[in-house]
């Protein structure tokens, strides 16, 4: 989220333009507590609306929230429908705020899985805030690494199909150019809460550079300081995109 508002931030413009969040952890939170999942995963809720004005004040242009993957359908049916539930209220009560902040909403995933009710939720609200200019936030929801490129790389086929394109003419920059974010900054820094260290088929092509940072404390937890300290981590990567920075001297990656 680019700069607005008041409040100085000590990081330098050279900090991550797009940091993205695997929200891991309400349902140990909620656990932990003695509280139903449900309990967990509205804490979980709460937790967006500090972390997108931390990134706002911290010049962070775009924040990217995994919020429901592809294989979370196999969870428990009411499980499920209580996420939905708190999706659809998330859209309604918050889209207006990011309105009037100048938050950009973009979801990116599937849409046809979803409810009536919940498409039009989306669509309404991306509509709202479609001229925001003080940063965006994206919802990954019913998304997945792997029919991300999965759908770019049938965009391509259907091109090649239609005569549009040759079959020798895609590459790595023709398939980039169609996965989910291809607008956007690519993502400098992955983080996931709650311990666990692997990305769980969330952007698997646009975090292909993305620097990783791992924490033990659970979504509903992770609060300004926690972001600080991923920044400062981030701060301290030597980031060479495969290459080697002593010299300029180009490394196998």
């Amino acid at each position: 989220m680019s700069a607005g508002g008041t409040g100085a931030t000590e990081y330098e413009p050279l900090g991550p333009r797009h940091v993205a969040i695997i929200m891991d952890g309400n349902g140990r939170w909620a656990a932990n507590r003695g509280l139903s999942p449900s309990a967990g995963h509205k804490a979980g809720v709460e937790r967006i609306r500090d972390l997108i004005e931390a990134c706002k004040a911290r010049q962070i242009e775009v924040l990217t929230l995994f919020a429901f993957s592809s294989e979370n359908w196999q969870r428990p049916p009411a499980e499920v429908e209580l996420l939905m539930t708190l999706f659809h209220s998330y859209l309604r009560r918050e889209a207006r705020k990011m309105h009037e902040q100048g938050v950009r909403l973009r979801v990116i995933g599937r849409r046809d899985r979803f409810s009536q009710r919940l498409q039009r939720a989306i669509a309404e609200a991306e509509a709202l805030t479609r001229e925001g200019t003080s940063g965006t936030l994206v919802i990954a929801a019913d998304y997945g690494g792997r029919w991300d490129i999965a759908q770019a790389a049938r965009l391509l086929a259907e091109e090649v199909a239609r005569g549009e394109r040759s079959a020798e003419s895609i590459d790595d920059v023709a398939l980039g150019e169609r996965v989910q974010l291809a607008d956007l900054p690519p993502v400098d820094l992955l983080i996931r809460s709650s311990g666990e260290q692997r990305i769980s088929n969330f952007i698997l092509w646009q975090a292909a550079y993305s620097e990783f940072y791992f924490t033990e404390t659970l979504w509903p937890d992770f609060d300004t300081n926690e972001l600080d300290l991923a920044l400062d981590a981030y701060q301290r990567r030597d980031r060479r995109f495969g290459g080697r920075n002593p010299g300029g001297l180009e490394a196998q990656a």
